[in-house]
């Protein structure tokens, strides 16, 4: 397997590495700045795939475990700088002689040794441009990163094998952490033409001062976590039919109501709920429509098809076609208000309650300023 078979294998496992990167995301990228900036996401989500390409380039080809244990090679190279001798020792390469040089770039002692070089160079990059790291940390950083793959090597991965089955080298060492060092200098050189990473979050926490609509959906299902997470626990003291209800009066409306229009979730997320003279009336019918709304008409879907499935003795498969388009209906209810959601950032009940939500950002950004300041 070669490198660009590595590189497929990386390509395929990064969505699900992606996907599983994505709501932690989402809910710090709201927490820190109010909103998520396109090239911030490209920039993240492209070194997390450059980070899963080298990893697979290090530990594959993965051989068989009978392969390992019949390996006599040797495990570990201490030797610094091995690699010149190698190179002198294995190639005709002559520097009075131009036509070597050909054959001596596409040797392995040479192509090897020039990529492993090159495959930390973006790593360098990466930390100089959106990490802010200085030369000092981006040599440490990229040291360690080379201890890391020096290590799956030598451990066998992790001891999954008897043995290791690729020579952990110090040279690696060395010329990974050159290629670090050699990305640093060369994004200081392309540095100026890319937007700072200053000037990302200032355009990021612009965009943030308004609550966009996947914002909102983020409150809504991060809300509905947190209120469930806090129901399981409060039905271990409380076993009465009403504590669903009350709970969720007392998460939706009397904590938003004290607490200046914010829920756990929603001051997490740097929002906050506007409503006239602060009405408590207002948000105790909101939070309930939205408990019956959202909940209790999704269950009575569903239980009217349990209920003509059961009273009318329809054959299996008709039975499934009912359960089936409940839940349909059920799914197709909550894809549209999540539509509207996206697409205007607001639902029509919006302007029945007279609810308007806000960024918190700024209060947010003041309160760090302060606290950095050493004034609070």
């Amino acid at each position: 397997m070669g490198y660009l078979e590595s590189i497929k294998k990386a390509v395929i496992v990064f969505p699900i590495i992606a996907f599983l990167f994505t709501i932690p995301f989402i809910l710090h990228q709201y927490h820190k700045y109010g909103s998520i900036n396109k090239l911030r996401v490209f920039i993240i989500y492209s070194f997390i795939l450059y980070l899963l390409v080298m990893y697979f380039l290090v530990i594959l080809p993965l051989p068989s475990r009978e392969e390992v244990a019949n390996m006599t090679e040797r495990t570990i190279q201490l030797i610094p700088f091995s690699f010149i001798g190698d190179i002198a020792r294995e190639t005709n390469f002559s520097i009075a002689d131009p036509s070597t040089y050909l054959s001596t770039l596409s040797h392995p002692s040479v192509y090897t040794f020039i990529f492993n070089i090159v495959m930390t160079i973006p790593f360098g990059m990466y930390l100089r441009y959106y990490y802010k790291c200085s030369l000092k940390k981006t040599f440490l950083f990229t040291l360690l990163l080379s201890l890391f793959f020096e290590f799956t090597q030598l451990t066998g991965l992790y001891g999954i094998y008897p043995r290791p089955y690729r020579l952990c080298d110090i040279d690696d060492l060395i010329t990974n952490t050159l290629g670090g060092v050699l990305g640093y200098l060369i994004m200081g050189i392309v540095d100026d033409f890319l937007p700072t990473r200053q000037k990302i979050d200032e355009e990021t926490f612009e965009e943030g001062k308004k609550v966009s609509g996947f914002r909102r959906m983020t409150l809504f299902f991060l809300d509905g976590f947190v209120y469930f997470c806090l129901l399981v626990v409060l039905s271990l003291f409380f076993k009465t039919s009403l504590t669903t209800v009350v709970f969720f009066l007392i998460y939706y409306a009397v904590i938003p109501y004290f607490w200046n229009g914010k829920t756990i979730a929603s001051n997490f997320l740097n929002v906050r709920v506007s409503f006239p003279n602060k009405t408590f009336i207002r948000l105790i019918l909101k939070a309930l429509f939205h408990y019956f709304y959202y909940f209790v008409l999704p269950i009575c879907i569903l239980t009217i098809g349990i209920l003509v499935v059961h009273n009318m003795n329809l054959s299996t498969v008709l039975s499934i076609w009912v359960y089936f388009g409940c839940f349909l209906m059920i799914l197709l209810f909550y894809f549209i208000h999540i539509f509207l959601l996206l697409k205007n950032g607001k639902i029509y009940y919006d302007k029945v309650f007279k609810i308007t939500y806000l960024s918190t950002i700024d209060e947010k950004k003041e309160k760090d300023r302060r606290k950095k300041d050493g004034k609070c």
